[in-house]
């Protein structure tokens, strides 16, 4: 019988990780964790978060399969669209994405994000 490991990048915020790997996989999560002002800012800290977590798994945004974007108020949904346009780039990155309007448990926190991406180890790209 295989073993595989399961990783965990443990996180500041108590009672969970930033990142687990399992079997190839890395879920994530993504927050700004310095609260900036406004959702523009907000989802630029995320991103910059995201990839230094994807980094430390052995991945990157263009291994992103799925991300389900979370946001307290979902008129600033453009917004956040205009920085994740600019941040994800070229099409052949462009992940599965949801984006749900949610309660995040306090009046600073605009998004969060979850994904999931392939490990650099044990994927290809094909284009």
């Amino acid at each position: 019988m295989k073993t595989v490991d399961i990783k965990r990048i443990v996180s500041t915020k108590e009672g969970r990780s930033d990142a687990v790997t399992f079997n190839g996989m890395a879920f994530l999560v993504a927050y700004d964790p310095d609260a900036a002002e406004g959702i523009e800012a907000q989802t630029r800290n995320c991103l910059r978060f995201l990839d230094a977590k994807l980094r430390e798994v052995g991945s990157g945004k263009d291994a992103l399969l799925q991300v389900t974007v979370f946001l307290s108020d979902m008129t600033m949904k453009s917004k956040m669209d205009v920085v994740w346009c600019d941040w994800i780039g070229a099409s052949e990155n462009w992940p599965q994405r949801a984006c749900v309007g949610a309660d995040l448990g306090d009046d600073v926190t605009l998004i969060e994000i979850t994904a999931i991406a392939a490990q650099r180890e044990s994927y290809q790209l094909c284009t």
